[in-house]
């Protein structure tokens, strides 16, 4: 592995392991994050603190990392941006910051295939939104969005993208096996409902 890829993980993993979630909460006056519902950083979470306006710019937050990752790398190193990506979803799952216990990568997912593939991207949040305002239940949404990245980059014909973003979606599933748990025994909260 050349040095430019090397430096270009290392930015991605800087970039994706900000922890924005937990950074705004505190920042607002609502305590650690990591303290209510699932414990997580991400903007479900987030959203269990009663602030709508923190747990979107978490999301957004969360998204545009990987994106800011990918393009920096793009121009500083060209040809690294699968590199950054890696770096980038990683860095948010497992952050050295916080004891390698990150988010799920929902967001940051997203914001990696909006500089990779867009058409991708699109479908993604298509699907996440959608199935979000039908369910109500985050984690579906989740999963079947990171689901659809590898199904697009193969179906678009980008054989070179489908190995990296199906290995992204299994992070992401693997990520959730939790959720997954909860809803085989019809436990998963739905958005907007507070956990005990």
């Amino acid at each position: 592995m050349s040095k430019d890829l090397l430096l270009a993980l290392a930015l991605g993993y800087l970039f994706g392991s900000i922890p924005f979630g937990l950074l705004l909460t505190k920042l607002a006056g609502k305590g650690d994050v990591r303290d209510i519902g699932s414990g997580n950083i991400g903007a479900t979470n987030v959203l269990r603190t009663g602030s709508k306006p923190l747990a979107a710019a978490t999301l957004v937050l969360d998204c545009l990392k990987a994106t800011a990752a990918i393009l920096l790398a793009r121009t500083l190193w060209p040809g690294s941006e699968n590199f950054a990506a890696a770096g980038a979803l990683v860095g948010h799952l497992y952050p050295v910051w916080l004891r390698f216990k990150g988010g799920k990568g929902v967001a940051t997912l997203l914001g990696i295939l909006i500089p990779l593939l867009p058409i991708a991207a699109v479908i993604y949040a298509v699907i996440w939104l959608g199935l979000l305002l039908i369910v109500r239940i985050s984690s579906v949404a989740g999963i079947a969005a990171a689901i659809s990245a590898p199904i697009s980059a193969a179906v678009l014909d980008h054989d070179l993208l489908f190995p990296m973003f199906l290995g992204f979606a299994l992070l992401v599933v693997w990520k959730h096996r939790e959720n997954i748990v909860r809803l085989r025994h019809g436990k998963e909260p739905k958005v907007g409902k507070k956990t005990a």
